[in-house]
């Protein structure tokens, strides 16, 4: 009797195995069918039984690699309308990042930390290119989010991240790099979910923070890249001395 329960867990789990290669063999398939129709975002599928003739699919294998690819914004699947190219955004991305830095309490700083070097490095990198980039009307757009921010002030909570985030945004933008301009707003993202997780954002912190963030408008302004260098650093400091103390006590608490 053992015997035979061996014989048929095993059985089941070749099914099991052999189901997830179709599937995802059939998941290779559709992403391949949008690059050899050099299918843009928005454009249309196939309806699924055209699907599954052109893959010589089951329907639920097709649909088990709709949903995959509909998780990761590969396609968009519009109830009642059809199947799209989707838009290609970093949600999966993000979803992944931030249930990492917040499924570990060991791993949440690292995650925060990581985050912060790849922005810095985003915004250091283009320094010469965004100031080339940005023009008055840019600039001033950027004055009005450091305004916003000023007047709202971190206690506000929503209109000073929503400030910082937009500026952010727009600091990048006039670059004209799309993946850039998405993966820095991911990150951005992901870091505004996980940072709460960190205490002692003081007041002295905010004032820092929205003076920083004046000093790269006006530095991009003046056209001046050491002092836009110089205020990007200043910018991430106060982050990164929250993550240090945050971990020390983490530390000496374990």
């Amino acid at each position: 009797m053992e015997r035979g329960q061996e014989v048929g867990s095993s059985t089941v789990s070749g099914a099991r195995q052999g189901r997830t290669l179709l599937r995802q063999e059939v998941v290779e398939g559709i992403k391949r069918y949008i690059l050899d129709q050099r299918l843009r975002p928005g454009d249309p599928l196939p309806t699924e039984p055209a699907l599954c003739e052109a893959l010589g699919a089951s329907r639920s294998s097709v649909r088990e690699a709709v949903k995959i690819l509909d998780a990761l914004d590969i396609v968009d699947v519009r109830h009642g309308h059809g199947t799209y190219v989707g838009r290609l955004s970093m949600s999966a991305l993000v979803e992944s990042l931030t249930f990492r830095g917040l499924l570990s309490p060991d791993d949440d700083f690292q995650v925060m930390a990581d985050l912060v070097d790849v922005r810095e490095l985003f915004e250091r990198g283009m320094a010469e290119r965004i100031i080339a980039s940005l023009g008055p009307e840019q600039l001033d757009s950027l004055d009005r989010l450091v305004a916003t921010m000023r007047d709202t002030g971190a206690g506000d909570g929503h209109g000073f991240v929503a400030a910082d985030r937009a500026f952010h945004s727009l600091l990048v933008a006039p670059v004209g790099n799309d993946l850039i301009g998405q993966l820095s707003m991911a990150f951005w993202d992901v870091y505004a979910i996980v940072a709460p997780h960190l205490d002692g954002f003081t007041h002295a912190d905010e004032i820092a923070t929205v003076t920083a963030h004046q000093n790269i408008v006006d530095a991009a302004r003046a056209g001046d890249t050491t002092a836009f260098l110089k205020a990007i650093e200043e910018h991430y400091a106060p982050v990164r001395r929250r993550i240090a103390e945050a971990r020390a006590q983490r530390s000496a608490a374990g």
